[in-house]
């Protein structure tokens, strides 16, 4: 353990969508001067050696893999299908879905994420409403339902709707979603909503207690990333949507769409589908299989299809040093570079909330000197998850999407069907609990032909993972960590005890100096932790949510991902902590999820913890 390590004494300000409150100041030590060790006014500080006691860094290995590719768009033109003249200027090229669907055959859809399966949905939608005879009227109620499982795609559903629907006015399209006025929503059922967009929750409310509802007239069953809906717990409710649309006993087309296909998914198109067409976009396979729909997701689920653009990053990073890596990787692409947008994926609601709250102080404030060796540029940090109110919620996702550089700190609740524009980085801090979420994360850039990366985080336990993604045909190149930590290089706020000279030529030298600047930040974060109880609390509690977390892998991962494997003391370094709270392992051990004797309380768990993420 090292006994003379430094921090700043500097104030602290917020990034722009945040409300971090500055802590109190951290008092120094009267008993040595800053004079005696050339820190240039840094206090001092004690605290643990980040370069002492890790597990050795394994060479990371990616098999190689061949890729599966999709052909994302075929030659036909929208005038082959003799399509409204509107919808051709909507886009220049047609999915292989549009086909099918406009023949009017039920469907499974599997097809790459960011590839157009809202728009290949929705353009057959639109076109089958527009030709209805008699026209249609607001007062016929829903005609298509389409359901997906968080507010925010939700959201965008409905503005996809909203933009094709703008020269058929007389079609009107609307959201049900959680978070929203029961009221107001009432109302808009009454006046009349021909093609309702809606989480599963939200829909079931109004079943049981909206009078004004009706089925009657539904020609179209949309779910949109079936198997998260199914993985988030609703499936109790799409039985209910499915029963309450059978009743009337018109002839409908069911669509179900996902970038993967499970055997969820098998047994929900079995029971909501007669003789499905399964359509499979991949490069090598056939343009439409006709199938059983139990087949067909243990024919397709081995090998998942990622963006062919997409450059994938693996770094091995030890717990204690999981913390100053990730903020050494936001400074490299958001300080030091020029439009650069990330999404961090983070395992919990509380991690999100201390991870902003930590990087708005601490990597926010202005270098106290003018000079400055390198050109920088303004962090912007917000926040997605599911804890927050829905007008949080969606404020956010608007301003991201139309920011041209910032940080998205999240929880999977944005991992699906969101198209946010531009995002060139997706950081995956914490590791997906299966390879199909790791698809849909990735999935958030490189969209529609565009280029973007990801970066995985690991542990030297964990790197198994990266085999567990090759037997899925995704393979990742690694990165080393330490060529981001070397990012603090250009950051004068980090600099060590002023012994450091540009001129040397000593990889030795820099290695030292990159080491003094990382436990610099690393001392600047645990400063702001330990400032106040109630800093601190927040970050026990983060630690504690993290924890739970990762105690939620499926079993089939537990080998890689386990509690026990993990060192406490060193987890809660990358939380700020300078040891292990105590009675930290009995607060894990004895939650629900965690019980050896209660399925039904695992389960319940599981279930509120998810739901935590969507809402209704």
């Amino acid at each position: 353990y090292l006994k003379q390590l430094f921090s700043t004494k500097r104030p602290h300000q917020t990034c722009k969508g945040s409300a971090a409150k500055s802590p109190s100041k951290v008092k120094t030590s009267p008993k040595k001067a800053p004079e005696e060790h050339g820190d240039h006014g840094r206090p001092f500080i004690k605290t643990s050696s980040l370069f002492r006691n890790n597990p050795e860094i394994p060479d990371v290995l990616s098999p190689a893999v061949n890729q599966v590719k999709e052909k994302v768009f075929t030659s036909n033109t929208f005038e082959e299908l003799n399509l409204h003249p509107h919808l051709v200027r909507t886009n220049l090229n047609i999915k292989k879905t549009i086909p099918v669907l406009m023949s009017g055959k039920d469907a499974v859809v599997r097809s790459q994420t960011g590839s157009g399966k809202t728009l290949a949905y929705g353009i057959p939608v639109v076109q089958f409403l527009q030709a209805m005879q008699p026209k249609v009227k607001r007062s016929d109620g829903p005609l298509a339902v389409v359901i997906v499982p968080t507010r925010e795609l939700a959201l965008q559903s409905f503005q996809m709707f909203q933009k094709l629907l703008k020269p058929f006015t007389w079609i009107v399209p609307g959201v049900l979603m959680g978070g929203e006025k029961r009221k107001a929503e009432k109302a808009r059922l009454r006046k009349g909503i021909n093609v309702l967009i809606s989480t599963p929750g939200r829909l079931v409310d109004h079943i049981k207690n909206t009078l004004s509802i009706a089925f009657s007239a539904v020609r179209w069953l949309i779910l949109d990333e079936a198997d998260r809906t199914l993985d988030l717990g609703f499936e109790k409710d799409l039985t209910v949507i499915l029963n309450a649309l059978n009743v009337t006993g018109l002839a409908r087309q069911n669509v179900l769409l996902s970038a993967t296909l499970t055997e969820g998914l098998s047994r929900l198109a079995s029971i909501s589908m007669k003789e499905p067409v399964t359509i499979h976009v991949s490069e090598g396979s056939e343009e439409t299989v006709e199938a059983c729909p139990q087949a067909a997701p243990q024919a397709l689920s081995d090998s998942y299809v990622v963006p062919e653009r997409l450059q994938q990053h693996v770094v091995v990073v030890p717990s204690k040093l999981h913390l100053v890596c990730l903020a050494a990787f936001i400074l490299a692409k958001c300080k030091f570079e020029q439009r650069q947008k990330l999404i961090v994926f983070i395992s919990s609601c509380e991690a999100v909330e201390f991870l902003l709250t930590l990087f708005t102080a601490v990597l926010c404030v202005k270098p106290s000197t003018a000079s400055t060796k390198h050109t920088s540029t303004s962090l912007n940090f917000y926040r997605l998850h599911g804890n927050m109110r829905q007008e949080e919620r969606t404020e956010v996702f608007q301003e991201f999407s139309q920011c041209k550089t910032g940080i998205l700190l999240c929880t999977d609740v944005a991992a699906r069907g969101l198209d946010l524009p531009q995002v060139t980085w997706i950081v995956q801090y914490n590791p997906p609990v299966s390879a199909a979420e790791y698809v849909h994360r990735v999935g958030r850039t490189a969209r529609i032909g565009a280029q973007g990366s990801s970066l995985l985080f690991l542990t030297p336990s964990e790197t198994a993972f990266v085999d567990v993604l090759a037997n899925h045909n995704i393979s990742l190149s690694e990165m080393k960590m330490e060529d981001i930590l070397a990012t603090l290089m250009k950051d004068e706020r980090f600099k060590g005890r002023g012994k450091w000279d540009s001129k040397q030529r000593s990889a030795t030298a820099f290695e030292q100096e990159v080491r003094e600047r990382a436990t610099v930040l690393q001392t600047d974060f645990e400063n702001y932790v330990h400032a106040n109880n109630e800093s601190l609390q927040t970050a026990k509690s983060a630690l504690q949510s993290f924890l739970r977390a990762y105690t939620t892998y499926p079993s089939s991962l537990k080998h890689i991902f386990h509690i026990r494997s993990l060192h406490l003391g060193h987890a809660a370094k990358s939380f700020g902590l300078r040891d292990a709270p105590q009675g930290l392992g009995s607060s894990i051990t004895t939650n629900p999820a965690n019980s050896k004797d209660s399925k039904k309380g695992k389960d319940k768990a599981k279930r509120y913890c998810k739901f935590s993420e969507v809402g209704q």
